[in-house]
């Protein structure tokens, strides 16, 4: 009371204990974590994990971050996906029984697992949380440090009752060193690691070794509980000199420009320039040792390769072998990046020293502009002046100067146009039908690859535009790049328009309008074709009127041609090609057409003109003449660039009535032409008429009853049509009796063809390998189809067709996502070196010498297996068939190393065993691991017995021992 009363006993500081630390609340942050992923309470009951389970199972892993104060941690679990216990509840597990991470600790079915965590392979434990300091955070190194993490997860062990192992990552992150904790009922582990630089030489070998596990488990029993030994020594062989590689040389004297077939250029190269396999492991294992049944010791070792009762082999890839098609592909890609024109690429010096020829040439076309041109038309033709300025060009340039080897270029093009080699007879050449309708009937009967173009959006395989891109990838790899591909380009366009102008169909191109669904350039090429065949068609016209008048005996009027009645080509008519009047046909007018029309519109009965046949037995509705179908002109075709362009003048013509008025008008061209056309082989026809043949739709018609019974057919046209303003009434009253061959032409071949010859002229090479790539990776994916079917791969056949899924994405839109195009690139580069991986195997494991033929096929598996697993078991070990290669192998590159004589058993076998020039069959293991393992109580000897392991690993550069040693924490 005396104290209670005393003033200064009423000034005092209190200190609030429950106040939390910075290190409990990271203990319970660790808490909160092992209890969000269910990692608390009791894990025994599992059941024992299968042979190979840790290598074939699949494996999960979450992850989070937590901090301790300011400095962040990286928390993950690791677990093997396992099926369920079916009997949950029925067997429940004992109360003290052992966490299932000790268990593992003496389990056999998963040593040395070739593709595993490294905690897994050094602890045998199927589940396991890892605490690691964050991406940017200062490594543990202090011992104090680690002592506070390891003390931490001692807690939240103990705390959340959780026996799922826990490590802490200390030290530099490349040496791989943990420490950890794994807590039971009444039992505990620890998990201890010493990593060095250099083996001590007193633990170099098994004996040493043996010492140390015993020491540290420190058991007086006597005797000892044996001790479990497994050893794996691993053998790295790197020298394949021994055995070619099966990559073909490349042909000498077509790369250098000698005699080449023309047809060379239509193959793409593949395969490995170098061993795509860099180093092959040979693991020699001895499963199941135990103390005293082999000798290794520094003086003597019984561990012999040959003699290990489990071989397992594993191949590693070159990284990055330099292969022939990805090269290619890449040096291709490369063009896409490039900004220089072809004027620029090939020199301007070129062009000025053609400057007369150009001259020319643009005076030809103003003089055929000039109607009172006294040079002959014939000698001012487009086509006479590039085809002398190309010889002006092929005189004057020097040899070296040509980009492409004139031998190189002349087979290119005769690949290209395999017609040209053909005498371009006039007979023969213009009256030869399109050889394209046969183009791809091969590919056809392949269904799958002949329409992998429509997925690609390339071309179809064999087309023009394919075998354009085979060359221009080639020429750019082989025979100059940049240059080359420009001056292939310019020589291509030069030979489109020599075609154009004298009438030769473009070789290889399927007939019919541009196929939307290939490639922009294809298109084009079509298009080209398309002008070439209706200039064709006309001019056959021509001849055919011709020679009718001069049977007749007539004298052609000056300014136009007569048709013959019911012609059925959509042609117009007018002076012949030689004259040049293409230009004026777009609006010429027949004055003695206007004179028939004149009088028809005066009621005269005019003769019909342009009919096809009759329309289903159809008499018109105001007279008894039969309903003919007209000759009409065909739709101009149409590229999508310019479907694009059409497209966004008719959307800029907006939603105002004017414009939709416009638009209708626009898009009312056909419709006008078909109308003239139905009005000239129909005369005496009225819209009704019309509307019946083309769209029927449109006339409604419905049976009436009269007053006298008879039942009457009575038709008018529907409501759209009697809107007031349609287009088509409109359309109709202004439409004129003229046959489609008497009109204005809807398609303007030779404007359409001077459109794509420029559009062509003036794409840089950067602009045509654009175009370019689709058939390039098109082909890419064949050629590797084709390889891969040769060796059967399976995983490889996998990879093909999801390349193809995700280049059919990457390449249908317009604009390319070039990172991406670069990526898939790579995907093909991979496939090819896994496809030349495996020729490489097969060529080195292809036959044992007795040549049985269950070692071929055992010998075939086993090359399968290495291509799609990372480790493979030689069945027979060193006596099968495939370790009999494997030791060969490994002989042969010891005495490669020594300079002995390769491969030559009788001087081997006559020399003496025991002498010290006897070469090794094996050089010395490049890494040697040894699992102790036992059970013995810790630490007292009145302890229960407890599963003891160390992991010992002894390389060149590398010592580390890896230990887990239990204890009971019940009796000390």
């Amino acid at each position: 009371m005396a104290a209670d009363s005393d003033p200064e006993s009423e000034v005092f500081e209190i200190t609030d204990f429950t106040t939390a630390s910075e290190w409990e609340r990271f203990v319970s942050r660790v808490e909160e974590v092992l209890n969000d992923w269910k990692l608390i309470g009791s894990r025994a009951g599992s059941s024992t994990p299968e042979k190979g389970e840790f290598t074939s199972g699949s494996w999960g892993e979450k992850s989070q971050d937590i901090q301790f104060a300011d400095f962040k941690f990286h928390i993950s679990h690791y677990f093997l996906k396992q099926e369920c216990e079916q009997d949950d509840g029925k067997d429940q597990p004992e109360e003290d029984a052992f966490p299932v991470a000790m268990q593992d600790l003496l389990c056999m079915n998963n040593d040395f697992p070739p593709r595993a965590h490294c905690l897994v392979r050094w602890y045998g434990i199927r589940e396991f949380v890892v605490i690691s300091p964050g991406t940017n955070c200062e490594v543990i190194t202090s011992e104090s440090k680690c002592n506070l993490l390891l003390s931490s997860i001692s807690i939240s062990l103990a705390n959340s009752g959780s026996q799922v192992p826990m490590f802490v990552q200390i030290q530099q992150k490349w040496r791989r060193v943990y420490a950890g904790e794994c807590q039971g009922p009444g039992v505990r582990t620890d998990y201890e690691m010493v990593h060095l630089r250099k083996v001590p030489s007193q633990y170099n070998h098994l004996s040493g070794l043996l010492d140390i596990f015993k020491s540290k488990i420190g058991c007086s029993l006597s005797p000892l509980p044996p001790i479990n030994i497994s050893i794996r020594f691993t053998y790295i062989l790197q020298d394949w000199q021994q055995y070619s590689w099966p990559q073909q040389p490349p042909d000498f004297d077509t790369l250098l420009g000698g005699e080449v077939g023309g047809v060379e250029f239509g193959k793409l190269p593949f395969g490995a320039c170098e061993e795509p396999i860099s180093e092959l492991h040979l693991a020699t294992t001895w499963p199941h040792l135990t103390e005293g049944i082999v000798v290794d010791n520094d003086v003597y070792s019984d561990l012999d390769p040959l003699q290990a009762p489990h071989w397992s082999v594993r191949v590693r890839s070159a990284e990055n072998p330099q292969c022939l098609l990805g090269d290619l592909l890449t040096e291709f890609f490369k063009l896409c990046c490039r900004k220089e024109s072809t004027e620029e690429v090939l020199g301007r010096g070129m062009a000025e020293e053609e400057g007369k020829e150009n001259s020319d040439i643009s005076s030809a076309l103003s003089k055929l502009t000039d109607p009172t041109a006294t040079v002959p038309i014939s000698k001012l033709s487009v086509s006479n002046m590039v085809h002398s300025a190309r010889k002006h060009i092929r005189r004057h340039r020097r040899i070296d100067e040509s980009p492409l080897n004139t031998d190189v270029l002349n087979s290119i093009l005769l690949y290209l146009f395999p017609d040209a080699a053909v005498e371009k007879s006039s007979e023969n050449s213009k009256n030869r039908t399109n050889p394209s309708n046969c183009c791809g009937k091969d590919e056809q009967n392949k269904n799958s690859d002949y329409n992998l173009f429509l997925q690609l959006k390339s071309a179809p395989s064999n087309s023009l535009t394919y075998r354009l891109a085979l060359c221009a990838c080639l020429v750019n790899y082989n025979h100059g790049g940049l240059r080359a591909v420009a001056h292939l380009w310019q020589e291509f366009v030069l030979e489109l328009r020599y075609r154009w102008e004298n009438n030769y169909f473009i070789y290889g191109l399927p007939a019919g309008p541009p196929d939307l669904r290939c490639c922009l350039l294809h298109q084009k090429l079509q298009m080209l074709n398309c002008c070439i065949e209706r200039k064709r068609a006309r001019d056959e016209t021509r001849k055919v009127l011709e020679g009718s008048r001069e049977r007749e005996r007539r004298v052609p009027p000056p300014e136009s041609t007569t048709a013959a009645p019911g012609s059925a080509r959509e042609v117009s008519p007018g002076k012949s090609w030689d004259s040049w009047s293409d230009s004026e046909e777009e609006f010429f007018e027949c004055l003695s057409d206007q004179g028939d029309m004149e009088a028809e519109k005066d009621g005269s009965k005019s003769r019909a003109e342009g009919r096809l046949h009759p329309f289903n037995n159809t008499t018109l509705l105001k007279c008894t003449e039969p309903l003919y179908v007209p000759v009409t002109q065909e739709p101009a075709p149409m590229t999508e660039d310019l479907l694009e362009e059409q497209s966004e003048v008719l959307a800029k013509l907006g939603t105002s009535a004017e414009g939709s008025h416009l638009r209708a008008r626009m898009q009312s061209a056909c419709l006008l032409s078909d109308m003239e056309s139905f009005k000239a082989a129909n005369p005496g026809c009225v819209l009704e008429d019309f509307v019946r043949w083309y769209s029927p739709r449109d006339y409604v018609e419905e049976e009436l009853v009269d007053e006298t019974g008879n039942k009457e057919v009575k038709g008018e046209l529907s409501s759209r049509m009697k809107i007031p303003g349609n287009m088509w009434v409109e359309a109709w009253d202004t439409a004129r009796v003229t046959p489609a061959r008497r009109q204005r032409r809807l398609f303007d071949d030779t404007k359409e063809a001077e459109k794509v010859l420029h559009y062509l002229a003036v794409q840089k090479p950067a602009d045509l390998t654009r175009h370019l790539l689709p058939c390039i990776l098109h082909a890419a994916i064949l050629k590797l189809k084709e390889e891969e079917s040769i060796e059967d791969i399976p995983s490889v056949k996998k990879t093909i067709q999801q390349a193809t899924g995700q280049a059919s994405k990457l390449l249908h839109p317009l604009n390319h996502d070039y990172k991406k195009l670069e990526d898939f690139i790579n995907q093909l580069m991979l496939m090819e070196t896994a496809i030349t991986r495996a020729r490489s195997l097969k060529a080195k494991f292809a036959s044992c010498e007795d040549g049985k033929e269950e070692d071929t096929e055992e010998l075939e598996k086993f090359v399968s297996s290495l291509l799609e697993e990372p480790e493979v078991v030689v069945i027979g070990a060193g006596q099968g068939p495939a370790g009999s290669i494997i030791h060969r192998l490994f002989v042969n590159a010891q005495r490669a190393a020594l300079l002995a004589p390769l491969d030559d058993d009788l001087c081997r076998d006559k020399k003496p065993t025991g002498g010290s020039n006897k070469v090794p069959d094996f050089p010395s293991p490049a890494g040697r691991e040894i699992l102790l393992r036992t059970c013995v109580p810790r630490p007292a000897p009145y302890s229960k017995a407890l599963p003891q392991r160390l992991f010992c690993v002894l390389m060149k550069e590398e010592f580390r021992l890896a230990g887990a040693f239990s204890l009971d924490t019940s009796f000390f």
